[in-house]
């Protein structure tokens, strides 16, 4: 009995080493595909940081290639011309100030010469009385006066058309610096906009406020009335979001004569076609104000060429967005600028697309498309008020606005 006893558990310790070596076996199996399945992940993504690595390094390598030595260029030449317009700047402003210092000398001179005419004046007084008292010898005396007098008169015109001659450069100096400064904060814009672009790895675009996106003229046949235009004129870009990048002052003739100058805008802040709309929707607003006798306004916004028929309908009410009889502040800047271009005998006005012109009998403004606009400047008709209006009227119905009436009115 005890001997079969044993057996059985013989039997059953040998099968039970059986299983757990079994089970062993298939642990072990189990583990090692694990560990291949592991090892093939690792392979995997080994692979793919050997492909990310490789091309990261030729994207670096193209940097260094193409982009790093195309902005060190930009760069180089960039400076170069800050550097350059700085030292006119400097040029200028030492220039400046050489001729207010001559300008004060000048000064000090008239002063002392009318001093000096008023003390011969005296004197001939003196002398003349003292000839007629003496009655003898006195002739060439008073000849020597008279000549000593004629000839610091001479004197004192020659120093009064020198002392006009140098406002005058001043003035211009000043303009000239003015620009100067202009064209060095618009090239540090382009700059630092180059730079910026390059290193964000995209291209530059436009209508970022340092671009030059729009152009712009002015000019009055009116001397008195240029200052207060030039201030309407501004200020009806900056109401329309456009900042001033640099600007030019010219000789309506280049002789330097007393013709009005012609002034040129160089804008950035918005692109044409924005500007187009916008304008279009500024003179059809303006539309509102009465007509003369406190009529009803047109449908079609201000008036239309009289020949032609209204292209738009009657706009709804919509909500007023600011307070009541206050005009929005682009549509409040364009009508003090079109008021101020009727209170003058002749005068252009571009603002983009947009072109006011005023003539002794009309007042006219439109809205051009980039096709017109450079139709207009190849025949250079920008600074002639009466050819300009001429090819206005030309124009389509929709694209016109005649303002005679409500420049009248208002």
């Amino acid at each position: 009995m005890t001997t079969l006893v044993l057996v059985v558990l013989c039997v059953v310790v040998g099968a039970m080493e059986l299983w757990a070596g079994r089970q062993s076996r298939e642990q072990a199996r189990a583990f090692a595909r694990r560990v291949d399945e592991l090892n093939d992940q690792v392979t995997k993504q080994n692979s793919v940081l050997v492909t990310v690595g490789e091309q990261l390094t030729a994207e670096l390598s193209r940097v260094k290639r193409d982009v790093l030595p195309a902005l060190d260029s930009r760069l180089r030449d960039n400076s170069g011309q800050v550097e350059e317009l700085a030292r006119l700047v400097h040029q200028a402003d030492s220039f400046l100030r050489s001729q207010a210092g001559r300008l004060q000398d000048l000064e000090q001179q008239r002063i002392t010469l009318a001093a000096l005419r008023r003390k011969l004046g005296e004197m001939e007084t003196s002398v003349r009385a003292a000839t007629t008292a003496t009655a003898g010898g006195g002739g060439e005396v008073a000849e020597r006066v008279d000549e000593a007098v004629a000839r610091l008169t001479e004197v004192e015109r020659g120093g009064a058309e020198m002392l006009e001659l140098q406002r005058a450069l001043t003035r211009t100096l000043e303009d000239v610096e003015d620009v100067v400064a202009e064209l060095l904060r618009y090239t540090e814009g382009e700059l630092d906009s180059a730079v910026a672009s390059a290193l964000a790895g995209r291209p530059k675009v436009g209508g970022d406020g340092l671009s030059v996106t729009a152009t712009g003229r002015l000019w009055s046949r009116d001397e008195q009335l240029q200052d207060i235009l030039g201030e309407m004129y501004e200020a009806c870009l900056r109401a329309n979001g456009l900042q001033v990048r640099f600007r030019t002052v010219e000789d309506a003739d280049g002789t330097g004569s007393a013709i009005p100058d012609q002034r040129r805008y160089f804008l950035g802040g918005r692109q044409m076609e924005e500007l187009a709309g916008a304008f279009t929707a500024l003179l059809i607003s303006t539309g509102a104000d009465l007509v003369p006798g406190g009529g009803v306004p047109p449908a079609g916004g201000l008036g239309r060429d009289p020949g032609a028929a209204p292209s738009l309908p009657a706009l709804p009410s919509v909500p007023a967005i600011v307070p009541a009889g206050r005009a929005p502040e682009d549509e409040a800047a364009l009508k003090s600028l079109l008021r101020v271009l009727y209170e003058s005998a002749g005068a252009v006005a571009q603002i983009g697309p947009l072109l006011a012109v005023r003539t002794r009998e009309e007042l006219v403004a439109a809205v051009l498309d980039p096709a017109q606009s450079l139709e207009l400047e190849n025949d250079e008709v920008y600074w002639d008020p009466s050819t300009a209006i001429v090819r206005l009227r030309r124009l389509p119905a929709h694209q016109l606005w005649e303002l005679t009436a409500w420049g009248a009115s208002a």
